[in-house]
């Protein structure tokens, strides 16, 4: 398979720079091969002629440094806790301070609107670092009449993920955080190199790895850029772009807002049920929920001949059955893997059916649960140290 597969199975098209955010480290790795996406109001770095499956590597068995366009929103005061419970479909009561985890939000119809990772800081503030959409206007239109602040922190996100990245998480903090005291979903604000930053023990790649939050014009971004590299180069950091953390996300079963899913599916649809906590009281989109099919309709694909690239029909017979949400070529599987979408519910589950191709040739594929390996996140949580 071709490397750079994954950056040609979408067109580019010039793009004005004007009503969207440009991130402040990117004068460091600029080139003139650079090709960026637009997500949550911002450019991120999507491609810069770098060899993907090399790359790709590099993340699975060394340490990468990514600038991801993930944008945190703070919601803060006295009745937070409330909005809180009201917006989002799982309980947000016991999430400790200094923890975090991954939280949906629905329309009344049911159907998803938002997803992202909520943390919280104190007693009565939050920070929930949404996905593409604009989830800042509906927190302040549902807040409406409680004693809550939306505020944008401006702040901006780099991931450090791969099996050396709890070294370096070790070497920028000076010894005061490692993956000893700083277990899965934990949060801290942590001195690195001089300034106060956010570090949280999540990530987009279901590899063991770290996130770092700035703290707008708190933060000197060119500084703390030098200072994570200085201390991440020895142990083989590297920067790179987000075509190498997509395949690896799509092998862990980390979907995309408004790509894999979006509104006219439940989380149930979705195989998102877990995050979906009836039982906890009201909440936006819960009656519609309470009698909501809870049979998946998005699913894994895997397609040993062919790479399942978006809107790929999926048959069963001579009758189209489904369509590619999502693909690449797995390098750790040898296979083409994706995201496929039913149209509606049946005994999909392990069944072999055919991917057709943009050719019009038609190719075997297995029907398989998501994620397509690590089901139980050993390698994130530092329990799986077999590197591929």
């Amino acid at each position: 398979m071709d490397p750079n597969y994954f950056s040609a199975s979408y067109p580019t098209v010039r793009l004005s720079a004007r009503r969207y955010e440009i991130s402040p480290f990117l004068k460091h790795y600029q080139t003139d091969e650079m090709v960026f996406g637009a997500y949550a109001g911002r450019f991120y770095p999507l491609f810069c002629g770098q060899d993907v499956l090399e790359n790709y590597w590099k993340l699975r068995r060394q340490v990468v440094l990514f600038d991801v366009p993930e944008r945190p929103i703070r919601i803060k005061g006295p009745d937070v806790l409330e909005l809180l419970e009201k917006v989002f479909t799982r309980k947000i009561s016991t999430l400790k301070v200094g923890r975090a985890h991954y939280g949906i939000a629905c329309l009344p119809t049911g159907g998803l609107f938002m997803d992202g990772v909520l943390i919280r800081l104190s007693d009565d503030e939050y920070w929930y670092v949404q996905a593409n959409g604009d989830m800042d206007n509906w927190l302040v239109a549902h807040g409406h009449g409680l004693d809550v602040e939306i505020s944008d922190p401006k702040s901006w996100v780099l991931q450090i993920q791969g099996p050396r990245s709890m070294d370096v998480l070790k070497a920028v903090t000076n010894g005061v955080l490692d993956e000893n005291d700083f277990g899965y979903f934990h949060t801290q604000i942590v001195d690195m190199g001089g300034q106060n930053i956010l570090v949280s023990r999540t990530g987009w790649t279901k590899e063991l790895g770290f996130e770092i939050y700035t703290q707008g014009a708190g933060t000197d971004c060119d500084a703390l850029w030098a200072h994570l590299m200085k201390h991440g180069e020895p142990h083989g950091m590297v920067f790179n772009t987000l075509d190498s953390m997509g395949i690896r996300r799509i092998e862990g079963g980390i979907l995309d807002n408004g790509t894999d899913m979006d509104s006219s599916m439940t989380p149930y649809e979705a195989g998102l049920g877990a995050f979906v906590h009836l039982d906890k009281g009201d909440f936006i989109g819960r009656d519609a929920l309470q009698n909501a099919s809870r049979e998946p309709l998005l699913v894994g694909l895997k397609c040993k001949t062919a790479v399942p690239l978006v809107g790929l029909e999926v048959f069963d017979a001579d009758e189209s059955v489904a369509a590619m949400k999502i693909g690449a070529w797995s390098p750790f599987l040898d296979c083409g893997i994706g995201y496929v979408r039913f149209h509606q519910s049946g005994a999909w589950m392990g069944k072999e059916l055919r991917l057709r191709d943009q050719s019009g040739d038609s190719h075997p594929c297995e029907i398989v649960d998501l994620p397509f390996y690590d089901a139980e996140k050993r390698i994130p949580r530092g329990l799986d140290r077999k590197i591929p």
